[in-house]
């Protein structure tokens, strides 16, 4: 299982927008992903489950993949979290 932490860089956290981006690639990848905020955790392909967790401007969130391609699949998605798509 591959696991990294990331600091949110869109100005309004992950809203409708980014958060559809987002989940998107998850579902891209074709692995089970989860997105995780304090002691909560979501599958990260469900929009519904990550707009849940309320997560704003440079909140940390934990990412967790468990399959082949895992780290790359991770340094992709860290990639559209710490990208401002609000600016």
């Amino acid at each position: 299982m591959a696991e990294r932490t990331v600091r949110i860089a869109s100005a309004h956290g992950l809203h409708a927008r980014p958060a559809s981006l987002f989940t998107q690639a998850v579902a891209r990848a074709g692995m089970p992903v989860e997105i995780g905020k304090g002691e909560k955790a979501v599958n990260a392909a469900s929009i519904l489950g990550v707009i849940s967790l309320g997560i704003d401007k440079d909140d940390e969130v934990r990412l967790s993949a468990d399959g082949e391609n895992a780290e790359a699949v991770l340094d992709e998605l860290v990639g559209l979290l710490t990208t401002d798509h609000d600016a």
